[in-house]
């Protein structure tokens, strides 16, 4: 039996170094930082002060008033990316296709601003001022749901939890349910608004955070020996994939193909990274195998690098058990250098990233890579893009919890 070949054909981002896929796109190739002072509260008396806020984003621009007040931010940025990428993919859902179009949207966290906004409203005005729309607005299944609402969207519809993992994981179940047959389109990623008091706090207790607040552009610095921790980000990232004979019936032009997905558990330890990153490893591993590729075809690694010390030796360490000695050849780069960490968004932000190398010919570059760890010494592309050919590209995505989600995409060849 024929294997059933997926395509991507639409792209749809909102980070924090652009609203649309467009402008993210322009501003990394270009090494621009979105990382700041936290201007969403006031953050005095925070360790971190930092973060990489969506700039200029403005939910009235598609939602009514009434609307968007009932809708959490980690929502609002779904639905904005999920239109973006429809509308790119020149996609439209009617009656006749709407049951055979899904909608797969991951989120590490949900809607952690309206929580601790009415619990707040809990604590000093009592239990019956709580807002009747709480539930509906923070679970994390409602960026799926409002998704496919506004959308029309009438297949499978659901949410992926898996920590950091979330947004890839995303696109890999949604890759497997068109390869059952299952849906001939389904738009999939990740979204996450997570910089609120509460969130700050809590990665700051568990020592994730940078605390490089006097420099912010410069304090996501993976794979450098001097990296403190991970920037907090938001945003979304949202693709279109579909058959290929259901792209190229309806006269779309594929970007790419995603031709590997391989997902596996640490069974290790509920933050760290298994030693020897041996649980990524094994997803590269299972994706190599599923795509069916010569790893000298990986042309760019777009890294987890979240610029912790554990991550990034242990990704490092990862990459070279699977690639051996073809790993020093691989250019390799991490844009949360520049996006900050969009947690379950990142995966998806990501991996549009490397669809856009592939279409683009352009790596994206590792700012802030001054001083290399001597335990991460590969081709990281440090501060400057870099021109060439990029045939396939994998994606890396890493969780709490032990979650490793690798997808690979090609360049499209009917």
């Amino acid at each position: 039996m024929e294997k059933t070949r997926v395509v991507v054909t639409g792209l749809g981002m909102v980070t924090p170094v652009g609203l649309d896929t467009a402008s993210s796109w322009k501003n990394l190739i270009a090494g621009r930082s979105g990382i700041g002072p936290i201007t969403a509260f006031d953050p005095a008396g925070f360790e971190t002060r930092i973060a990489a806020e969506v700039k200029g984003f403005d939910p009235t621009t598609f939602l009514d008033k009434k609307e968007a007040r009932r809708t959490d931010r980690f929502v609002q940025l779904a639905l904005y990316a999920a239109k973006q990428a429809v509308k790119h993919a020149g996609l439209e859902i009617t009656p006749q296709n709407a049951e055979r179009v899904a909608v797969i949207i991951g989120s590490g966290i949900g809607g952690i601003l309206t929580l601790s906004e009415q619990y707040n409203v809990m604590k000093e005005k009592g239990p019956t001022r709580v807002s009747p729309f709480l539930m509906p607005m923070m679970l994390s299944d409602m960026a799926p749901g409002q998704v496919s609402m506004a959308l029309g969207a009438k297949g499978l519809n659901f949410n992926v939890v898996s920590a950091c993992a979330s947004g890839a994981d995303s696109i890999g179940q949604a890759y497997e349910l068109i390869r059952r047959g299952d849906a001939d389109a389904v738009l999939c990623g990740g979204t996450e608004a997570p910089i609120c008091p509460i969130g700050v706090a809590g990665f700051n207790a568990c020592s994730a955070l940078s605390k490089r607040n006097e420099e912010p552009g410069r304090a996501s610095r993976p794979f450098d020996a001097q990296r403190d921790g991970f920037v907090m980000g938001e945003g979304s990232g949202v693709l279109v994939l579909e058959t290929m004979e259901h792209a190229l019936a309806r006269g779309a032009k594929p970007l790419a193909e995603l031709v590997g997905y391989g997902a596996t558990s640490d069974a290790y330890h509920v933050t760290n990274p298994a030693p020897f990153g041996e649980g990524g490893a094994r997803a590269m591993k299972l994706a190599l195998k599923q795509a069916g590729i010569p790893m000298t075809e990986i042309d760019y690694i777009n890294a987890h690098g979240t610029s912790t010390q554990l991550n990034d030796k242990g990704e490092t360490q990862a990459i070279k058990s699977v690639f051996g000695p073809e790993a020093y050849k691989i250019p390799i780069s991490s844009t949360k250098s520049m996006t900050g960490h969009l947690l379950g968004a990142a995966g998806a932000v990501e991996a549009a990233i490397s669809v856009l190398a592939i279409t683009e010919g352009v790596i994206p570059p590792t700012v802030n890579l001054d001083n290399p760890d001597p335990d991460c010494d590969l081709d990281y592309t440090p501060w400057t893009a870099r021109r060439g050919t990029v045939r396939a590209a994998m994606s890396t995505s890493l969780g709490f919890g032990g979650h490793n989600a690798v997808l690979i995409f090609r360049r499209f060849e009917k």
